[in-house]
């Protein structure tokens, strides 16, 4: 499993690459936003049973950035989990600046839809960070950033684990699958927002975990 984090000159980094550009050049040219419209419409219509809908905004919630950013401090101030707490404060930065910075350069509205399934306790969290936006630009949608947050902390949990764990590890990615799925359903993306956030967040995971040495939680501690 350690040969899951990747360099600049690596295939997984061209390929991830190329994968999110080729997302936000569809997201900019809009060709498929109108199936997507229709999608979203149908997924309007199937909310409405409180034990999923509560489920689902539960999940959904759980992406928010100040719910990761207690965890990866946690681990921080622990001294045998303090790499993996550092790596992913950093990622959480990361993502948040250049999902903001993406956001406000494609300014794909988001879907603005009613929800018409079961009240919610709170409105769920937009997660609207696009810096230096102007006009509506603050509703943008491209890439998700609770999507690219779930799959950075599954890519980097995965690592970590799998040493200890080499088979149900694989178990951890329904988290972010799910995570993605939840952000439809709430209507808050369409499906290309959470495919491009969730690119984005396996291909940070993968280079910051390579460029900071995450292999090394797995060498002999010295004494």
């Amino acid at each position: 499993m350690q040969n899951i984090l990747f360099g600049i000159r690596s295939r997984p980094f061209f390929i991830l690459l190329t994968l999110f550009l080729i997302c936000t050049f569809i997201a900019m040219s809009q060709s498929t936003f109108d199936s997507e419209k229709q999608f979203m419409t149908s997924i309007q219509k199937s909310a409405g049973n409180p034990s999923i809908d509560y489920t689902v905004w539960l999940l959904t919630e759980s992406g928010n950035v100040f719910v990761m950013l207690p965890f990866s401090i946690i681990l921080l101030i622990i001294r045998r989990t303090r790499k993996i707490g550092m790596i992913l404060l950093i990622l959480l930065v990361l993502s948040s600046l250049i999902t903001g910075y993406v956001k406000c350069g494609v300014d794909r509205d988001r879907p603005f839809l009613d929800w018409l399934g079961s009240e919610l306790p709170f409105e769920v969290e937009p997660d609207s960070f696009s810096l230096f936006c102007e006009g509506r630009s603050w509703t943008a949608g491209f890439p998700s950033g609770h999507a690219a947050r779930s799959a950075m902390f599954a890519f980097v949990m995965v690592y970590v684990l799998s040493e200890k764990f080499p088979r149900g590890v694989h178990l951890i990615w329904i988290y972010p699958i799910l995570m993605s799925f939840s952000r439809i359903y709430v209507l808050q993306h369409y499906p290309l927002d959470v495919i491009g956030g969730f690119i984005l967040g396996i291909f940070l995971a993968g280079y910051v975990s390579k460029r900071l040495k995450l292999d090394e939680i797995f060498l002999p501690r010295k004494i």
